[in-house]
């Protein structure tokens, strides 16, 4: 399966031990990792900056995910009404980046009062629906 993860789960997978960190692991060795240029150039600067990781982990982290399905960033961004211009970009790149689920845990993202292009789910969301798969793969 082809993941989209939004920034905010690779930071808390990067950031902190916890279902985030499980669920790239997880998403790196079973399916396809996808993000976008717009998601990496957002969290090279929120490790740095928020969190204060030292540039050489960062660059780490960056190559790892380079290894990767990155999608440049669209030549526009998705006609869908979100309060934040940035999630527009994020579902962009998801839908760009041909993924069968966006992982976000962006509130304005998983409450769209429209429907989006691309099935949107939260961390434990994910993680439930990949377990699922392989259970019925193992049926």
């Amino acid at each position: 399966m082809r993941v989209f993860l939004d920034t905010n789960v690779l930071v808390s997978a990067f950031a902190a031990r916890g279902l985030c960190a499980d669920l790239v692991r997880h998403v790196l060795v079973e399916h396809e990792l996808v993000t976008g240029e717009v998601n990496l150039t957002e969290l090279r600067r929120v490790l740095k900056t928020k969190f204060r990781v030292p540039k050489g982990t960062v660059d780490s982290i960056e190559e790892l995910l380079r290894d990767q399905t990155i999608v440049p960033k669209p030549r526009k961004r998705l006609v869908v009404a979100v309060r934040d211009p940035a999630d527009a970009w994020v579902l962009a790149s998801a839908v760009a980046g041909d993924a069968e689920l966006l992982v976000t845990g962006d509130r304005d993202l998983l409450e769209l009062s429209v429907q989006p292009p691309i099935r949107i789910v939260d961390p434990r969301g994910c993680w439930e629906e990949l377990r699922n798969r392989r259970r019925r793969k193992r049926e």
